[in-house]
């Protein structure tokens, strides 16, 4: 439970670092759908590891409804998960995020096809993606990478 705790403090600091229009800790906390997202998102992938998918589908759904930013509670991120202007960011469900990355609006991180099994992309640490970017099917973005705005990457 400490571990949640502090990831999501990380999250919050992350608002800060990457926003210079953040004013205050309420701010974030209230006013911030990307932080509500993405706690949501923890909340839901939390039921998901243990296997009580329904539920965790449920918190991922009514977290889309709010927020217009849909994280399948599979998803594995990693700490400090910046969605800015998040509108129409959606990431699937074998999707993996390494720390500190930032996403902007209308990003995909989808799959390319229906197989099973591992069919999303596998973000590095300290990777930035830019609005409208789509990132399709399982292969690597390293650390450290950064891709434009409206790029399509299939490989």
């Amino acid at each position: 439970m400490f571990d949640f705790f502090k990831t999501l403090k990380r999250d919050v600091e992350v608002v800060f670092e990457r926003d210079p229009a953040a004013r205050s800790v309420w701010e974030v906390v209230l006013c911030y759908p990307g932080f509500h997202a993405v706690l949501g998102h923890r909340i839901a992938h939390f039921f998901y590891r243990h296997r009580l998918y329904l539920l965790a589908r449920l918190i991922s759904h009514i977290s889309r409804f709010l927020t217009g930013i849909e994280i399948h509670p599979g998803a594995k991120i990693g700490k400090g998960l910046f969605i800015d202007h998040g509108s129409g960011v959606v990431i699937g469900e074998t999707t993996e995020i390494g720390d500190n990355v930032t996403l902007y609006q209308g990003v995909t991180l989808g799959g390319t096809g229906k197989q099973k099994g591992k069919r999303h992309p596998t973000i590095g640490d300290n990777v930035v993606i830019s609005a409208g970017a789509k990132v399709l099917g399982s292969f690597v973005v390293v650390s450290g990478s950064k891709i434009g705005a409206g790029s399509v990457v299939l490989k």
